[in-house]
Order: structure tokens, then C-alpha cells, then sequence
């Protein structure tokens, strides 16, 4: 008595997926393209609008505002894919954000 198995299509890596059978991400971007984003997310989390007299609204002071982060956060939902990548950028922007707002960088109004 011998079973008649159907033979399995191969699978070669070019068809596979972004994500491995064991479920880990794979991951194909090399390593300039990474740090060329790297360097844009740092100068834009550094871009801070700051003005010379504080802004009075509704009882708060507003001292600056981080418009390259607010840019840096929109386009990283654009460019990067995998959500893994995304929280990294999101904590580099957030990081590079604060403390920029404490060194002397960004437009001054």
C-alpha cells in the first residue's frame, strides 16, 4: 500500500514574502539607504521653530514649535513598510526632538 503524494511547488526566495515561516521579519534594505534615512530623520527632529518672545495662548507659554518633527513623523508612516522600522524612527525623531529643543538649534522668529 503506497500513498500517492502530490508533489509540493517549490518555493524560491525570490516568491517568498517579507516575513519568514517562522514569523521573523526579513529585512532588505541596505545599509546606505538606511543611514541616509538616519541622517534625515536626526536633522529633521532638530528643526525647531523657536521665537524671541514667547507666544501667550490660553494661559500656556509656547516657546517653539517642532516642525521637523511633525514632518519626520508623517513621513516616516509614508516611507517606511515594516512596523518594526517605524517605532525605531519614531524613537530617534522623538529622542533627537527633545533634546534638540534644550540645544541652541533650529529658526529663531
Amino acid at each position: 500500500m503506497t500513498k500517492n503524494k502530490n508533489p509540493r511547488p517549490r518555493t524560491y526566495a525570490r516568491n517568498r514574502s517579507v516575513v519568514s515561516r517562522r514569523g521573523y521579519e526579513k529585512i532588505t534594505e541596505s545599509d546606505s539607504s538606511y543611514l541616509l534615512k538616519l541622517v534625515i530623520f536626526v536633522l529633521l527632529g532638530t528643526m525647531w521653530l523657536k521665537f524671541e518672545q514667547p507666544l501667550d495662548w490660553n494661559g500656556f507659554l509656547i516657546n517653539a514649535l517642532p516642525l521637523g518633527l511633525v514632518i519626520g513623523l508623517l513621513l516616516v508612516n509614508v516611507v517606511e513598510k515594516l512596523q518594526f522600522n517605524r517605532k525605531i524612527w519614531y524613537a530617534v525623531l522623538i529622542l533627537v526632538g527633545i533634546v534638540s529643543y534644550f540645544v541652541p538649534a533650529g529658526i529663531i522668529i
